[in-house]
């Protein structure tokens, strides 16, 4: 058991700073923001600690992703898909797969232009709709963590 203590910390390593890192934006970064003066002064904040962020948020999922699947296939748990009581699995991977998206494809294709645009037309709004999506995403990766952290300790329902 001792060659899966490696992978086993990367995979809690990576959760932890990628998961804490979308806190610090909703709770923290975000509502700073929006009591910034102007909407310059909001986009150039905004998107100077978000691009510092995404580049961990990157390393992170990357690492979080390899170590899960790795995990998944030496310790042949496949099969834990078809059983609902471990609904947080499917949690885990369509969080994953949420954010890894986001992060390589959608915004480097039309995200960073649509923010900036739209950021500059009605900052107000733009922010909003930001900090709210921000809300949903730490919000369903809080669930999902709970969900693993009890059911990997025998608490399934």
């Amino acid at each position: 058991m001792l060659e899966f203590v490696l992978p086993r910390v990367l995979h809690i390593l990576g959760v932890v700073l990628w998961i804490g890192g979308v806190a610090m934006v909703t709770t923290v970064l975000l509502p700073v923001v929006a009591r910034l003066k102007t909407p310059a002064e909001q986009i150039g904040f905004f998107e100077e600690i978000e691009s510092r962020f995404g580049t961990q948020a990157k390393f992170t999922t990357l690492l979080t992703g390899l170590s899960g699947f790795w995990l998944l296939s030496k310790l042949h748990l496949w099969d834990r898909f078809t059983q609902p009581q471990y609904w947080w699995m499917h949690a885990m991977v369509a969080i994953w797969l949420l954010f890894t998206l986001m992060l390589f494809v959608f915004e480097p294709m039309f995200l960073h232009r649509w923010f900036q645009e739209s950021a500059k037309k009605e900052p107000e709004a733009t922010f909003r709709l930001i900090h709210h999506l921000h809300i949903f995403l730490l919000s369903i990766s809080v669930i999902t963590i709970v969900g693993a952290v009890a059911g990997s300790h025998g608490w399934l329902l």
